[in-house]
């Protein structure tokens, strides 16, 4: 069973039991966390075709377990105007969660 589900303005397509990346949010390592707004889920095994909501499926949830609290690689941000003299460089470090997916219901 698979499901879809919306996080952030980003889509991910999540079966149980897979560690995905999610933008950071203010939990522990231990917590649960619970995605409502699920686009579609479905079963990749049966003949049945997948249920899609309009624009999320009523009821549907996705439960998963924060695994960790990390940074991303650092990003390099360089401005830089022509004959001008004017450079600036800035690093950045995305907040990240890696979570665990537990149940998926709906």
């Amino acid at each position: 069973m698979y499901a879809i589900i919306e996080d952030s303005g980003t889509q991910i397509k999540v079966s149980q039991g897979d560690v995905v990346e999610v933008d950071h949010r203010e939990h522990s390592e231990g917590a649960t966390l619970v995605f409502d707004r699920v686009l579609a889920i479905g079963d990749g095994e049966s003949s049945d075709p997948a249920r899609i909501g309009r624009p999320y499926l009523e009821g549907a949830s996705v439960s998963a377990e924060v695994v960790e609290c990390f940074k991303t690689d650092k990003m390099h941000v360089i401005k830089f105007k022509r004959r001008k003299g004017y450079r600036r460089k800035i690093g950045h470090r995305q907040r990240m969660l890696r979570v665990r997916i537990g149940d998926i219901t709906g």
